[in-house]
C-alpha cells in the first residue's frame, strides 16, 4: 500500500446558505481545494452525504457533483454512514490512492439542511439510529443523548455545570474561525441560562445544523516531494469499527466502543499512542459524545473525560486541544460534511494556518468522525513532514 497525502484543502462557511444549491456548495469545496493542490481535476470524487434524497431530493451525487465541478467521466460516488459520512468519504479516498487504482482522489463531504422544516430534519437524523426499538417508540437523537448524560452524571457524580467547559471552549476558538457559524464567545453564566432541550442537555450543550461543505485532495505522498513550500501533510493512520445501532444494544452505554477499536488501529498504523496526538477534532454533537470519545481514545480514564474540561486541559495550551476551530459546536454541524471540516481543520493546524487558534508545534492531528449514537465510528490521525 501505497503512503498518501493531502495536496489542498478547500471549504465553505456553515451557515443558512440561501442563495446556495446542494452542487454548488459542494463545487465551491471542491473547486477551493484543487486550486490549493495546483490541480485541475482528479480521477474520483467520493462524496461524503447523509441526507440529500430527502432534504434535497437529489441522490447520485457521484455523478452530480462530478459534472458540476468539469469533472465529468471521472470515477464518482456518494457515500453514505449518517453523520460519519464524511470521514468515511475520506477512507474510501484514502483506500483508493493507497491501493494504486487511483492517483490523486478527492474527498468532499456536503450536507443543505436548514431549507427544509426543522421537523424534517430532526426525524431525518432519527434515522441514524434503530428504526424498530428506538425509533418508532418517539425518542430523538437529543434525546438518547440526554438519557446517556444522566446516566453518566448519575454514576460518576458530575454535575451538569462540570461540562461547560466544552461548550466554552468550543466557541471561544470559533470566534476565530471565519468559517465557523457561531463566531463568538459564550461564558458560563451563557452556558447555565441556556434553554434545556431534553434534560440534562441544553441548547449550549449541543451542535447546530448548518449548510456547508469542504474537501481535500488526496495525493501518493512518494510522489510528492514538497508542497510549495508547506509542510507534509500524510495520512499515517485510518480505522474503522461498528457496534450496535441501538444503544441499549450494548453491553456498557457510557462506553464507546466503536471510538475505541477504531482509534486503536489508528494508533497501531501511525506507531504512536495518545500522547503522542497534539489536537483532537472529536465529534462534540453533544457535550456528552465529546466526554465519552476523550475516554474511549486513551485520554482521559473512565468517567474522568470531564475532568480536562473543567480543568481546561482542552484549550489550544491544555494537554490535548479539542475543538480548535470551534468544533461541531461553534463551526456547526452540517452532518455529512463534518468529518471532512474535521480533516481540513487538521490539515490547517498542521500546516500553521489556524491563526489565533494555532497549537503550537503540532505535528500529530487526529481527528474521529461519529455516526449515530456511536454506532459508527471513523479515526484519522496526519502527520506533518
Amino acid at each position: 500500500m501505497r503512503e498518501v497525502a493531502v495536496l489542498g484543502i478547500g471549504q465553505t462557511r456553515v451557515d443558512e446558505q440561501w442563495d446556495k444549491s446542494l452542487r454548488e456548495l459542494a463545487g465551491d469545496a471542491v473547486l477551493e481545494a484543487l486550486h490549493d493542490a495546483g490541480a485541475q481535476r482528479a480521477d474520483g470524487l467520493f462524496i461524503g452525504n447523509m441526507m440529500s434524497g430527502s432534504a434535497n431530493h437529489q441522490q447520485h451525487l457521484g455523478a452530480y457533483i462530478s459534472d458540476w465541478v468539469g469533472m465529468r467521466f471521472a470515477e464518482g460516488l456518494k457515500i453514505e454512514s449518517a453523520c460519519s459520512s464524511g470521514a468515511a468519504a475520506f477512507r474510501s479516498a484514502l483506500m483508493a490512492v493507497a491501493s494504486g487504482d487511483l492517483d490523486i482522489a478527492i474527498a468532499a463531504g456536503v450536507e443543505k439542511m436548514t431549507d427544509s422544516p426543522g421537523g424534517e430534519i430532526t426525524a431525518e437524523l432519527a434515522t441514524a439510529a434503530d428504526a424498530d426499538w428506538e425509533v418508532d417508540h418517539g425518542i430523538s437523537f437529543v434525546a438518547l443523548n440526554a438519557l446517556v448524560m444522566q446516566r453518566y452524571m448519575y454514576e460518576y457524580g458530575w454535575k451538569h455545570e462540570d461540562f461547560a467547559q466544552f461548550s466554552i471552549n468550543a466557541h471561544a476558538n470559533g470566534a476565530h474561525n471565519s468559517n465557523a457559524r457561531f463566531q463568538k464567545a459564550i461564558s458560563l453564566e451563557t452556558y447555565n441560562k441556556a434553554v434545556m432541550i431534553a434534560d440534562p442537555i441544553n441548547v449550549m450543550d449541543a451542535s447546530p445544523i448548518g449548510d456547508g461543505a469542504a474537501a481535500v485532495v488526496l495525493v501518493s505522498a512518494d510522489k510528492l516531494r514538497s508542497n510549495n513550500g508547506r509542510p507534509l501533510i500524510r495520512i499515517v493512520g485510518s480505522g474503522a469499527a461498528t457496534d450496535s445501532t441501538a444503544v441499549h444494544g450494548r453491553k456498557d452505554p457510557l462506553w464507546l466502543k466503536a471510538a475505541e477499536l477504531s482509534a486503536q488501529k489508528a494508533y497501531r498504523q501511525a506507531g504512536i499512542g495518545p500522547q503522542e496526538i497534539d489536537l483532537f477534532e472529536q465529534h462534540d454533537a453533544f457535550t456528552i459524545m465529546a466526554t465519552l470519545s476523550l475516554e474511549a481514545t486513551g485520554f482521559s480514564e473512565r468517567g474522568q473525560g470531564v475532568r480536562l474540561a473543567v480543568e481546561n486541559e482542552i484549550g489550544i495550551k491544555g494537554k490535548i486541544p479539542v475543538a480548535t476551530r470551534g468544533g461541531l459546536k461553534a463551526r456547526g454541524h452540517p452532518v455529512g460534511a463534518t468529518g471532512m471540516y474535521q480533516l481540513v481543520e487538521v490539515v490547517q493546524q498542521l500546516r500553521g494556518e489556524a491563526g489565533e487558534t494555532q497549537v503550537e508545534g503540532a505535528r500529530y492531528g487526529m481527528a474521529q468522525n461519529i455516526g449515530g449514537s456511536g454506532s459508527n465510528i471513523i479515526t484519522h490521525i496526519l502527520k506533518a513532514d
